[in-house]
């Protein structure tokens, strides 16, 4: 799990282009979209981000999904999910 937190701490800074931001300064519990505690991510920012986890991990993020919503609650929670896909299509092979 700690693989994949890195790689979607670096993930988010990428594609959202947080030049301020030091990936390893995100902490992994923060909301993501809380600006007083978090990253401070808006709509347009979950979109892309959501683009970029389903070309990376081919897990696909529905805007109406509860589990989606759940999922960008934090970087764990979104890594959690993310996880949760892997070992299902590992599974699956």
């Amino acid at each position: 799990m700690d693989a994949l937190l890195t790689e979607l701490r670096a993930l988010i800074v990428d594609t959202l282009d947080l030049a301020d931001v030091n990936p390893q300064t995100i902490d992994p519990d923060a909301p993501l979209f809380d600006r007083n505690t978090g990253l401070g991510l808006d709509s347009i920012d979950a979109l892309e981000l959501a683009v970029a986890i389903s070309k990376r991990y081919g897990v696909t993020l529905q805007a109406d999904d509860e589990a989606t919503s759940r999922a960008f609650g934090s970087l764990r929670a979104l890594a959690t999910h993310i996880s949760s896909f892997k070992d299902k299509s590992n599974l699956a092979h």
